[in-house]
């Protein structure tokens, strides 16, 4: 995981995409996820199985756990940003 969670009454800054209040823009935040997920879709098409580079799947898996994760870190980002007050 690459973001760090901040403590409690510790709220990270504002990211880009930021209202004017300083809170996350939820529009933005599902589009940079649904983008995220439909990179992870089309990565699960990644040829594998006999006859393949990838006999068992293990590149399609890596990279789509790659692109879940960057898919959490946008939702935990989006979470510590907004004022728990």
């Amino acid at each position: 995981m690459t973001s760090s969670v901040p403590l409690p009454g510790q709220h990270r800054p504002a990211q880009q995409g930021g209202g004017a209040d300083g809170a996350p823009d939820p529009d933005a935040i599902r589009a940079q996820v649904g983008e995220l997920l439909t990179e992870a879709d089309r990565a699960s098409q990644i040829p594998s199985g006999e006859g393949t580079a990838d006999v068992h799947g293990l590149v399609a898996l890596t990279r789509r756990a790659q692109i879940l994760g960057r898919a959490h870190d946008v939702l935990v980002d989006a979470l510590s940003s907004v004022d728990k007050s």
